[in-house]
């Protein structure tokens, strides 16, 4: 099966934590939000969060501006 970001299938592996797949994605340290399957994860448990299979994750990151 596979893992969905932000709606599009991707090659993330079943079993990645949060951590590494926004290491993948080259989130940006701060001003992001995680949610797997509509529940938030925590920033606190994204070293140990394993992202199941047939997940979908959104991750949200801030945008400064107007």
């Amino acid at each position: 099966m596979s893992i969905y970001v932000n709606g599009s299938e991707s090659e993330i592996a079943p079993g990645t934590t949060v951590a590494a797949l926004l290491d993948a994605l080259d989130a940006p340290a701060r001003g992001v939000a995680v949610a797997v399957d509509a529940e938030v994860i925590p920033r606190g448990e994204w070293e140990t969060f394993a992202v199941p299979d047939d997940s979908r994750v959104e991750v949200l990151i801030a945008v400064q501006g107007g």
